[in-house]
């Protein structure tokens, strides 16, 4: 389709705050037909409330939207939805007993005389599933039986279900394989290709200059600079966003000779003959695709396999693991994938999360004591540098980076021997990823051991002593940490 570059957005002096608090401080944005305009910045910089302003999620204080030439000022999601602005969020929306069609299409099932045509509603998912190439997603699945990766596959086809003309993408290949990033790649090509306007947001910053044509940088609320993809390199991003030169993570191994941990023979339904050892002091990474069976062996070690066999021998005691609380109570922590929905309470406060592992450290005469505990949570609070109000700030308004510290905190309180760690940096800002990796290093040097599950494959190669490389649930090489490669990891995980 042959059509002319116009101006389908412009956000003129945003301002938003929340009380005192200054969120947004006049800050301006544009967006072209056809073009992919990324949005970067720390968690905390102020994407989300633009993004929750664009789309009627909330006024703002002062400052215009102009969309399509009009100025507008959407009163809620649905006006914005039906005047041509879909958003796919970060944190999936979908209704998990509902079918992928019923998702898809939701608050507009086809109907006939009060009736739901299933034929109908059917033959439209899979004319849509098949236009986008994910056809391979069962229609009549409910969502709850999908994978993470399915699942955004199928909150981007619910929004490019309502035709948008404005398409807003926050961090869409956070939790999805190598192959479904393929097809969200291809989809906004021949997005572009109509004249649809894509805002991408990402802290994936590889990926920005892969698919971006400008680049828009936001700290503290501020508007730092529009750049054309050309004009950035990823130094220059990183020094806009964080406001600070980013010191490089040192590769020192502080692995000893003394086994911590030993896996015989684990095998589950998702993985099988499963065998290392992980050392006192080292960085163990499973690395390999979505899918390979890196969390499922994980999730046995950490005893929530009822149906797995094979032996886990921790300080050459081999444990009988029937709960996740055999885990914990022999010296095993675990940090999931999911933090939003396993890994933390968002309703309760930063307190009432740290001490949640191990609540007995904040009694006394077997009665809850508050001051004990706000005691632990302000030292945890000051030693990881959590960024939070008080320690009473419910966890769940919290930043990414900030969650993940707090989830840290929790486990360093158990004090477990051995700490496995399911992406230790999904959906967490440059600036945060390195203290995270700097805490990870700290607990190695105090002897535990660390086995790490990351799809990001610089992370691994920063972090790692010793690299297993998983590929469909089984374990198909170990690499050295020093001078690995990724294309040496692809090339085992991908054969």
């Amino acid at each position: 389709m042959v059509y002319l570059i116009k101006m389908l957005l412009q956000l003129h002096k945003i301002r938003k705050t929340f009380g005192s608090v200054i969120a947004l401080q006049e800050v301006d944005f544009s967006l072209q037909q056809g073009e992919v305009h990324a949005l970067c910045g720390e968690n905390g910089a102020g994407k989300s409330t633009l993004m929750n302003i664009l789309v009627g999620n909330f006024p703002p204080t002062s400052g215009s939207i102009v969309f399509k030439g009009q100025e507008i000022f959407f009163k809620d999601n649905l006006h914005a939805t039906q005047s041509g602005i879909s958003i796919v969020y970060q944190h999936l929306s979908l209704v998990n007993n509902m079918t992928v069609a019923e998702n898809i299409f939701a608050n507009r099932l086809p109907q006939k005389f009060g009736m739901i045509q299933y034929k109908v509603l059917r033959k439209q998912t899979q004319e849509l599933l098949s236009k986008l190439n994910i056809a391979d997603i069962d229609l009549d699945t409910k969502v709850s039986e999908l994978s993470i990766g399915q699942k955004q596959m199928v909150e981007i086809a619910k929004a490019l279900s309502k035709n948008p003309e404005i398409l807003i993408l926050d961090e869409p290949t956070a939790s999805v394989t190598h192959k479904e990033t393929i097809t969200i790649f291809q989809i906004i090509r021949e997005l572009k290709q109509k004249g649809v306007g894509i805002i991408y947001i990402s802290h994936r910053l590889d990926e920005i200059f892969q698919i971006a044509d400008r680049v828009s940088v936001l700290k503290d609320g501020k508007h730092q600079a529009t750049l054309s993809r050309e004009e950035l390199n990823r130094e220059k991003l990183i020094n806009l966003m964080v406001g600070r030169d980013l010191e490089k993570v040192t590769k020192m191994s502080f692995a000893q000779k003394e086994v911590i941990l030993e896996v015989k023979n684990l095998r589950g339904e998702k993985f099988k003959n499963i065998n290392f050892k992980l050392y006192k002091g080292e960085i163990l990474a499973l690395a390999g695709l979505q899918g390979a069976g890196r969390t499922e062996v994980a999730l046995a070690i950490f005893g929530a396999d009822q149906n797995r066999t094979g032996d886990v021998i921790i300080n050459h005691q081999t444990l009988l693991l029937n709960h996740p609380c055999d885990a914990i109570q022999s010296g095993i922590g675990y940090l999931p994938e999911e933090r939003k929905t396993l890994g933390i309470f968002p309703e309760m406060s930063v307190m009432q999360n740290i001490i949640s592992v191990k609540l007995k450290e904040s009694t006394a005469h077997h009665l809850f004591n508050e001051k004990k505990a706000g005691k632990i949570a302000e030292d945890f609070k000051r030693k990881l540098n959590i960024v939070a109000s008080s320690i009473s700030q419910k966890l769940g308004t919290l930043s990414g980076g900030n969650q993940q510290k707090v989830v840290l905190a929790k486990w360093l309180l158990q004090d477990p021997q051995v700490l496995i760690i399911d992406e230790p940096t999904h959906g967490i800002d440059v600036g945060a990823k390195f203290e995270i990796y700097e805490l990870l290093r700290d607990l190695a040097k105090s002897g535990k051991g660390i086995i790490l599950i990351s799809s990001e494959l610089p992370e691994v190669i920063a972090l790692a002593d010793r690299i297993l490389v998983m590929r469909e649930g089984e374990i198909v090489g170990e690499l050295d940490g020093k001078n690995v490669q990724e294309n040496e990891i692809l090339a085992l995980a991908a054969l």
